[in-house]
């Protein structure tokens, strides 16, 4: 009777350790899965495409015109980072840096070369997407509650 008693409680044993198994390995397949579908979105949609300032509010203040005629375009190094340009009829005039977080929810712009004007300080800054409907993303700095805005519409 007492092995009779023990085998049953290996095999339980067993059982919930296979469970446990497969429900961790099922989350890990899932996450990656998710991952692999935002670097995809953000590949296809966002990376190696021209995007103009659709609005840019800076706490109640329109400050869209200051953007008129730019082209800014995110081009690829890694899955997470790589060369930002503003171009303005067809000339690249500045160039920088982008980088993401690995949910593609941030974005970090960085343009400094050569020295930009001042009115891209507004740009430059730690940014979370408040919603990738493309042809619009729009833009909200990251961490922050302020009353600022980015949306960029892709052409």
């Amino acid at each position: 009777m007492p092995l009779m008693l023990y085998n049953h409680r290996f095999i339980i044993a067993i059982l919930c350790s296979l469970i446990l198994l497969a429900s961790s390995s099922c989350k890990k397949v899932q996450e990656d899965f998710t991952e692999d579908i935002l670097q995809q979105y953000f590949d296809q949609n966002i990376l190696n495409r021209d995007f103009k300032v659709r609005l840019a509010n800076n706490n109640g203040t329109d400050i869209t015109a200051d953007y008129d005629g730019y082209r800014f375009r995110l081009l690829k190094n890694t899955n997470y980072d790589g060369p930002m340009t503003a171009s303005k009829n067809g000339v690249v005039l500045y160039t920088g840096t982008w980088s993401t977080n690995e949910d593609f929810g941030k974005l970090v712009i960085t343009l400094n070369q050569p020295s930009v004007p001042a009115e891209f300080v507004f740009i430059n800054r730690q940014w979370r997407f408040a919603e990738k409907g493309i042809p619009v993303m729009k833009l909200a700095p990251w961490g922050s509650s302020a009353a600022i805005e980015l949306q960029m519409e892709r052409l």
